[in-house]
């Protein structure tokens, strides 16, 4: 995918908390300046959209999900 491309695929609904799109892993506000970001704004949010479909790898807060994968199993778990 290049930075010019629209990662939404047409499953457009929120996550139990609300932060991210269940379908393209973005954010509301991400969403909503797609079409006003520029190349490397894009390229950030793409980066950051990986980061968050491959939640076994680092964050940038250098936490990693537990071994349950809590991110993909649509289980809601305390923070």
């Amino acid at each position: 995918m290049d930075a010019l491309t629209d990662p939404c695929i047409n499953i457009c609904r929120m996550d139990l908390s609300g932060q991210f799109c269940q379908g393209c892993r973005r954010t509301p506000l991400e969403i909503g300046r797609w079409p006003r970001m520029t190349l490397l704004e894009r390229a950030a949010t793409l980066a950051a959209i990986a980061q968050r479909r491959n939640p076994g790898s680092s964050s940038s807060s250098g936490n990693t999900c537990s071994p349950c994968n809590p991110c993909n199993t649509g289980t809601r778990h305390a923070a």
